[in-house]
């Protein structure tokens, strides 16, 4: 038996006014795992009208009882555990060792906003008047729509939302249609079970046909005052037009072609192991996976041959089997893009060292290439799946330029034994994040999240959020009374 949702809103479970529901399909089975009511234009209001009537009460609730719910709501989900890597599996397909990994940081992405609600905020300003005193205020800016995607639905869907309710503001949030539960529901429902209040945190699910006029209805209500949004480049950018047509913040993360640079003093088995888990880790489907493998050419052999070998015996299959690496992509036809990439590359002239082939459903072999052209639509598209590319390069200016040849620039691994060489490396790439000698998998909830270019604008993370969902007010206090000139 499928699971039933309605929406969350005013802290109440409602069906659609329309009365419509949608199905939540599993890829791992191919038949329907939930169904979730499927949201209107009036069910869109309905939500803000919820959040707008909770913003004044939230904001003033104290912070230490803020603070109180997300460390709550963190042991929730820590609780929770195998009921979430339960749902991820059938929702998404997560592999039980990814599941396992989201609950873990979405666990301590709570605890981080829980410190940042009474952290510093504010400065001391120099005044030019006299016995005056200059404030500079950061304030929450009321309602935050807030859009969470699939692929790491219960991190991303916690960060979708924590710092901004942490802030002081209300939300609205649209997950999904790939994984309603996971990166929207179920993260409300541990809030709302940790104490949050009714209406301060709303969810709208709704049917994929229906998402691009939900999203906009829910961007141009002049009561949302700020948006968030984390998926592909194409629709974050209909969605930062919508924000800036209504003259609306938007902090957009979007897609990567990210590198793993392997230089030539790295240790390769080292390398194989990095880049192996860098590519493959949830069979590709993260903004963070390296789509590009660089390697010296003087490793070029010996990590190719071990890198190919490692990757052609990675377990895959059902991802609730503990020993799965590469499970089921999100659904078929995301299979069938990445075969459709393959495909491409191959018919201009690549080459497969490992797997390639048609899909069986939503599953995809774990694949290797080497010798893409330019012209290959995968030479500049995202592969978002269990591929990569692997090329040589001779000098570091090589490498980087391979390296930023690239619309997108969201974060980099580089793999070497001296750190003074990654630095230098890592300092020259167009990239929100690096990593030395590490792959370029990389996530911490105090640290800035974020990418240039294609890969979007803003950052996630520590005090960067908080300041992401606050505005800056400047106030003055005069202590004596000032002298006019009429």
């Amino acid at each position: 038996m499928s699971i039933t949702r309605d929406l969350l809103i005013d802290g109440k479970s409602v069906p659609a006014r329309s009365g419509r529901t949608t199905g939540d399909v599993s890829p791992v089975t191919g038949e329907v795992y939930a169904t979730v009511a499927a949201a209107g234009v009036e069910d869109v209001t309905f939500a803000v009208d919820a959040a707008e009537a909770a913003f004044e009460s939230w904001r003033a609730v104290s912070p230490f009882a803020r603070r109180t719910i997300f460390l709550r709501a963190a042991d929730l989900l820590e609780e929770r555990r195998e009921q979430a890597i339960e749902l991820m599996a059938g929702e998404v397909g997560g592999t039980r060792p990814w599941a396992a990994f989201n609950v873990g940081l979405a666990a301590n992405i709570l605890r981080e906003s829980a410190a940042a609600i009474t952290a510093p905020a504010g400065e001391v300003l120099t005044a030019q008047e006299e016995g005056a005193l200059g404030l500079a205020v950061r304030e929450p800016v009321g309602v935050v729509a807030a859009f969470s995607p699939w692929n790491a639905p219960l991190i991303l869907g916690v960060r979708s939302v924590a710092a901004a309710l942490a802030a002081g503001n209300t939300v609205v949030m649209k997950p999904s249609e790939d994984a309603p539960i996971a990166c929207g529901l179920f993260v409300a429902d541990l809030l709302h079970d940790a104490g949050l209040p009714a209406g301060v945190l709303n969810v709208v699910t709704n049917d994929p046909a229906d998402a691009a006029e939900v999203a906009e209805a829910l961007i141009a209500d002049p009561r949302v005052r700020a948006v968030n949004f984390t998926g592909s480049t194409n629709v974050g950018r209909v969605i930062g037009t919508h924000a800036a047509r209504h003259l609306k913040p938007a902090l957009l993360e979007l897609g990567g072609k990210n590198a793993i640079i392997v230089l030539d003093d790295a240790d390769v088995d080292y390398a194989v192991d990095a880049a192996a888990f860098g590519v493959f880790m949830n069979a590709g489907q993260i903004c963070m996976s390296g789509d590009r493998v660089l390697v010296h050419e003087s490793l070029a052999g010996e990590f190719t041959r071990k890198f190919t070998a490692k990757v052609s015996a990675l377990p895959a299959g059902d991802p609730s089997d503990p020993a799965t690496v590469i499970g089921p992509l999100v659904g078929p036809a995301a299979a069938r893009r990445v075969a459709a990439l393959v495909a491409d590359a191959v018919a201009k002239g690549a080459t497969v060292l490992t797997g390639g082939g048609e899909p069986r459903g939503a599953f995809h072999p774990a694949t290797v290439l080497t010798d893409v052209p330019q012209d290959a639509e995968l030479y500049h598209a995202e592969a978002f799946g269990p591929l990569c590319v692997i090329s040589t390069f001779a000098t570091d200016d090589e490498a980087v330029a391979l390296a930023n040849d690239t619309d997108h620039g969201l974060t980099a691994g580089i793999i070497t034994e001296n750190g003074t060489h990654g630095l230098r490396v890592a300092r020259r790439l167009r990239t929100g994040i690096a990593h030395i000698n590490d792959q370029s998998v990389g996530d911490e909830p105090q640290a800035p999240f974020g990418g240039f270019k294609s890969s979007g604008y803003g950052r996630f993370g520590g005090r960067w959020a908080v300041d992401a969902f606050t505005s800056t007010r400047w106030i003055t206090l005069a202590t004596q009374q000032a002298h006019y000139p009429f």
